[in-house]
């Protein structure tokens, strides 16, 4: 039961009854109901159930890379949760094929967003928004890579906390009420967010920590062989050429401000 699982710590979004995203359709919202205990998922101590989002444009290793991760995590059971079961392309070209849908998915111990320019649309998009708010209600972590961080705010979950997301796009999580911070993984409360792409394994790590306990998750990165040595010192904002980043910032936020504006409207009334 849930009152007997200490991993199930629910989140409440954000005024989620009266979220919705400007399109012609609104956010469903649920029934009320004289029986407080509706709802509940029925936890089962023994199965960590883990469920990653997917919709089309999503950056494959903002998912894959914490699947290798989480996956290896003591009585994980992982679901790969879409609107249909038919194969998702990525923003790379590779697909992954969904294993149940959002209509039909179980309740989560953990969700995991990830992001691509994919997560533009899906926070737009009033059935991944649902199902998304839905989740938080009953799971004991809602997690975000990259930018699936404002998937996460389009479901009202990010205002009053600190979040991070890829480095181009953090300004725009101000939007959702959020507090933008430099870390690569940040954990408020229930909610985690981590930084661009790569960073998601560095979250999932975390979590396998918090899910299992340290030496499990030292044991899952030695499996996977973790220990990244690249060839030069570029992959952060904060040591790449300012000129780069600067221009890279800009660009990013000429094409997407309009989808998160749009977003944030909505949620943030």
């Amino acid at each position: 039961m849930s009152s007997e699982n200490p991993r199930v710590r629910p989140v409440h979004p954000v005024e989620a009854e009266v979220v919705e995203v400007p399109l012609d359709a609104e956010v469903p919202t649920p029934e009320p109901s004289d029986d407080p205990g509706a709802g509940t998922p029925e936890h089962d101590p023994a199965e960590i159930r883990i469920a990653f989002l997917l919709f089309p444009g999503l950056t494959q290793l903002d998912l894959t890379g914490p699947a290798q991760v989480l996956c290896r995590v003591p009585g994980a059971r992982v679901e790969y949760v879409a609107a249909t079961l038919d194969p998702v392309p990525s923003d790379c070209g590779l697909s992954l094929v969904p294993t149940t849908t959002i209509g039909d998915a179980s309740p989560a111990d953990v969700l995991v967003v990830p992001g691509g320019d994919g997560a533009f649309d899906a926070m737009l998009d009033t059935a991944v928004v649902a199902f998304v708010r839905r989740e938080a209600e009953r799971a004991t972590w809602v997690t975000s890579v990259c930018t699936g961080a404002f998937v996460i705010g389009a479901a009202g979950l990010l205002a009053g906390k600190r979040a991070t997301t890829h480095w181009a796009s953090k300004p725009m999580l101000a939007a959702f009420g959020a507090q933008p911070v430099d870390d690569r993984v940040v954990d408020d409360g229930a909610v985690v967010t981590a930084a661009g792409v790569s960073a998601g394994i560095d979250m999932a790590l975390w979590l396998a920590a918090e899910l299992a306990g340290q030496p499990a998750a030292e044991a899952i990165q030695l499996q996977i062989e973790y220990d990244p040595q690249p060839p030069f010192d570029a992959g952060s904002a904060v040591r790449a050429d300012t000129r780069i980043v600067t221009e890279a910032r800009a660009a990013t936020e000429a094409a997407r401000g309009d989808r998160v504006a749009r977003a944030a409207a909505a949620v943030m009334r």
